[in-house]
């Protein structure tokens, strides 16, 4: 156990080590603020490679210190593809974040130089970033106390910019609770909501976000995905380290590869065509996140297992045309219509199919010693 906590703390430190090394400083020139701003950017590892992919993005507020860790956990997660490989754009707030957090005394929106950071970070950043770098239509923001509430006057737009929020321990104005509850039981497009404090948080924050947490949790609507958490034994600082990875892992759980325990309790429940619901579920990250997935190996082989499980054995037929067209020339297809023809009742369809395997490319447990094996097999079973 001990050697696995090293092995994660030491493989995460070289993420984090990895995310200081690639990351980009660019000025900006704004007109809202009158002034420059430094920005700090993270680009997926392969993002040159690929010039056609697009990717979500997170825009990191107080990035004097909240840059370092999201931009390492996003390398962390993506490297395991729980979660896309993302662009992280950090604002750095060190000298400015009071005034660019500010609101008016009377109706507690932005004003002045609030009023001019919020139009910045809106119309300017997201602008120039969009024209510069490939990104998708999944916008993620991030923040801690005052520009934790900040970015939720973002959420209160007719038309938001971001489809998630992380907001770590926000100092809530006045009216931004009953704002947000109003927002919340209107929303019409999927939303993100995580929010945290922790039991030795500011006494007078964690106290707000609890009554707005029991507003919060209360509201039914299925475009809202919101989550709160309470941390033991952590303080308005350290929960930070907590709650970035759980709120990252939260939002993308529809993202992350057939778990254990998506195959045993719907996999196996399922009414609908297993292919199929591999089929959807792609189609919902693309749909979700502006990302299109090409389907992981692991989930073709889940669904095999969950075939094989359930003797729905048709399934076969759609898994291998999928098969072909996300890795073709490889030996899965074939093995999945192998498989039904098997199944089905048709076993020298099955062995003349295992023998395509010959001149195509071995694939996770696929080999042509396999395939040959398993025509063999068919063989000895009917006496051929």
């Amino acid at each position: 156990m001990i050697k696995k906590l090293l092995f994660g703390i030491s493989l995460i430190s070289s993420f984090l080590i990895t995310a200081q090394s690639n990351i980009l400083k660019e000025t900006i020139s704004s007109q809202k603020l009158g002034e420059k701003r430094e920005i700090k950017i993270q680009l997926p590892k392969n993002y040159d490679q690929d010039t056609e992919k697009k990717y979500p993005i997170i825009i990191v507020l107080d990035a004097d210190y909240l840059f370092d860790p999201v931009a390492g956990l996003i390398n962390y997660y993506s490297y395991w593809e729980d979660i896309p490989e993302m662009i992280v754009v950090g604002i750095n707030q060190n000298t400015t974040r009071e005034a660019d957090s500010s609101y008016e005394e009377t109706n507690y929106l932005p004003a002045k130089s609030g009023a001019a950071f919020f139009e910045f970070v809106g119309m300017e950043l997201m602008e120039k970033i969009s024209e510069k770098y490939r990104i998708s239509a999944f916008n993620v923001v991030i923040g801690h106390d005052l520009t934790a509430n900040f970015m939720n006057y973002y959420l209160l737009k007719p038309d938001p910019i971001f489809d998630a929020y992380i907001n770590l321990s926000p100092d809530y104005s006045p009216l931004m609770a009953d704002r947000l509850v109003n927002s919340f039981k209107k929303e019409e497009s999927k939303t993100w909501y995580y929010l945290a404090t922790a039991s030795e948080d500011i006494p007078f924050l964690q106290e707000s976000i609890l009554k707005f947490n029991t507003s919060a949790e209360k509201i039914d609507n299925k475009f809202l995905n919101y989550k709160f958490e309470n941390f033991d034994n952590a303080t308005h600082y350290s929960l930070v380290g907590k709650a970035i990875p759980s709120a990252i892992d939260y939002i993308f759980k529809d993202f992350r590869p057939i778990s254990e325990k998506e195959y045993e309790e719907v996999l196996l429940q399922t009414s609908v065509s297993l292919s199929e619901y591999l089929k959807n579920k792609y189609t919902s990250i693309e749909t979700l996140f502006g990302v299109k997935k090409r389907i992981r190996i692991n989930d073709f082989l889940a669904i095999n297992k969950a075939i094989d499980k359930t003797k729905r054995w048709d399934d076969f037929k759609e898994l291998s045309k999928m098969a072909e067209h996300e890795y073709p020339n490889t030996m899965l297809a074939t093995y999945f219509e192998a498989r039904y023809e098997e199944e089905a009742g048709s076993p020298e369809k099955a062995i003349k199919i295992y023998k395509k395997a010959y001149g195509q490319d071995p694939i996770a447990f696929l080999t042509i010693d396999f395939m040959l094996e398993k025509a063999n097999n068919i063989k000895k079973t009917y006496g051929y």
